[in-house]
């Protein structure tokens, strides 16, 4: 298809052609060491990060960008998104399909056009996006084709940021400081949670920013749900209050967690100090080098010395980037070897079960550097008491 059509008003990539094509360049040594010939990337953070469209068109069926070394990208897209792809992409190759059941078919057609019909092709088979049926339905085309599970080859390249990235990074990380002292600020007795969002929203594109739609707000007895909505609830006296938001630019949200106390609650406040202590514990283990495992590890020892190893649920974080995380990103739990590298950016919510079953806690947003890490955020981690 050839590429014509005019701008649409407020649309275009977010970093200049050259940067897109310096990550496909890493992918593509990535998809040699990985021993594939071929990679079908349908994630959607992952689309976005290599072509500049974010993939959203994606839930009519997946919307396949075929990489094939030596060979331009090919973008496989519903037809009715094409406009959208092309004004948002740098994707010169673009093939529509029109109906569900044409997703497959369509697909291996280019893969088959491409020469990699027979050979090792990747897909990413832990990630979102891609349903088993999806992947057997390509097949069906195409019997020669070795399925290979290349679910990390996208992740590990896109988990160490670029000097425009970090960019990008450091001002949504404004924005999330700016919805961190709105949120301490919203706090009085009587105000609902659904009031202090709309002030911390309101505070935050006032400054020119935004935030990520996926916002963790609860106070009172609703801090023991995991994940809580802001609803029509309102704050009284003695009682917790915890948020978890991020700033959002081209995609990238870089979040925090904070918590508050309004007058004083014993019970959060002593699993707060717990939190704290794991998390600037994890902080300090951080460089080049040590190993996703071993940050959770210095976390997890201040935890289990406290006698409640109960408290601590999850893992120490995650990576992050476009999205807020993402199925195969570098995970900071008990059983990943994986080395940190200079430039990668981690989101670390210690967040505990007190003995009551409150959710409470603090986290960090960080950037592994040559010689250690950097703290982005400028907000303290300390307990706000309102």
């Amino acid at each position: 298809m050839v590429r014509t059509f005019t701008r649409i008003p407020l649309t275009g990539l977010a970093f200049a052609k050259s940067e897109y094509e310096r990550r496909l360049h890493l992918v593509v040594q990535a998809m040699g060491r990985a021993e594939v010939d071929a990679l079908v990337v349908t994630d959607h953070a992952h689309l976005q990060y290599l072509s500049g469209y974010n993939g959203s068109g994606g839930y009519f069926a997946p919307f396949p960008l075929i990489i094939v070394p030596g060979r331009s990208p090919t973008y496989v897209v519903r037809e009715y998104e094409v406009a959208a792809v092309r004004t948002d992409s740098w994707i010169d190759e673009i093939v529509p399909y029109t109906q569900q059941q044409d997703f497959s078919r369509a697909t291996a057609d280019v893969l088959h056009q491409l020469a990699v019909h027979n050979k090792r092709v990747g897909f990413e088979l832990g990630c979102w996006h891609l349903a088993p049926n999806d992947v057997s339905a390509i097949q069906a085309w195409l019997p020669e084709m070795k399925v290979v599970d290349a679910t990390t080859i996208v992740t590990s390249v896109a988990a160490v940021k670029s000097d425009v990235e970090l960019a990008v990074v450091r001002e949504a990380m404004t924005y999330t400081d700016v919805a961190i002292d709105a949120f301490h600020k919203s706090l009085r007795a009587g105000v609902t949670e659904k009031e202090a969002t709309a002030h911390i929203q309101e505070k935050v594109e006032k400054v020119g920013g935004a935030l990520s739609p996926d916002i963790t707000l609860s106070f009172g007895e609703r801090t023991r749900l995991p994940h809580g909505r802001a609803g029509d609830f309102p704050i009284g006296g003695n009682e917790p209050a915890m948020i978890e938001c991020g700033g959002m630019v081209h995609g990238y949200v870089i979040a925090l967690v904070r918590s508050a106390v309004l007058g004083r609650h014993p019970e959060t406040e002593w699993i707060y100090e717990l939190s704290l202590e794991a998390l600037e514990a994890a902080i300090e283990t951080i460089k080049p080098g040590v190993t996703a495992s071993e940050v959770d590890a210095a976390a997890r020892k201040v935890i289990e010395k406290s006698g409640r190893s109960r408290a601590f649920r999850h893992r120490a974080g995650y990576q992050t980037g476009i999205n807020w995380s993402e199925r195969g990103s570098l995970s900071l739990d008990p059983h990943n070897s994986t080395p940190l590298r200079a430039g990668m950016t981690l989101h670390m919510p210690i967040i505990l079960f007190s003995e009551n079953e409150y959710l409470f806690g603090c986290s960090e947003h960080v950037l592994v550097t040559e010689d250690g890490v950097e703290v982005l955020s400028k907000t303290s981690r300390q307990l706000f008491r309102a």
